[in-house]
């Protein structure tokens, strides 16, 4: 999957798209997610073009990296999620990643459930 520099999260962060901030900082912005799956749902991208987490982790400076996870624990924190949350960013085709920019979903405000239904795993006991 290309980078592609038109793809919404690129639009919001050149300020061609409103969105409902929550923190932001040198290398990172959140924000609430407009189609939430949760009581809160936040999404937290990296202002670099990256556009999913294996390109973000192997080509980011580390300084970015480490600012970027601080505003993940910020956000969380600002959320106030003290009883729990589930962190999901979506990487290719098979997990359905929608927008080719790395994101991670924030979800919480509610017990959310088992995450996936199990169907055949060759590892089960």
């Amino acid at each position: 999957m290309k980078y592609d520099p038109h793809n919404i999260f690129a639009r919001l962060l050149r300020g061609d798209l409103p969105y409902h901030k929550i923190t932001e900082g040198t290398h990172y912005l959140a924000f609430h997610d407009i189609q939430p799956k949760a009581p809160i749902h936040a999404l937290v991208i990296p202002k670099g073009p990256y556009q999913n987490a294996s390109v973000f982790h192997q080509s980011a400076p580390p300084p970015e990296i480490i600012d970027f996870y601080q505003g993940v624990m910020e956000t969380i924190n600002l959320l106030d999620l003290q009883n729990g949350y589930r962190l999901i960013s979506n990487t290719g085709a098979y997990a359905n990643q929608e927008v080719p920019h790395f994101h991670i979903h924030i979800l919480g405000g509610k017990p959310l459930g088992p995450l996936l239904a199990l169907e055949t795993s060759p590892y089960a006991g």
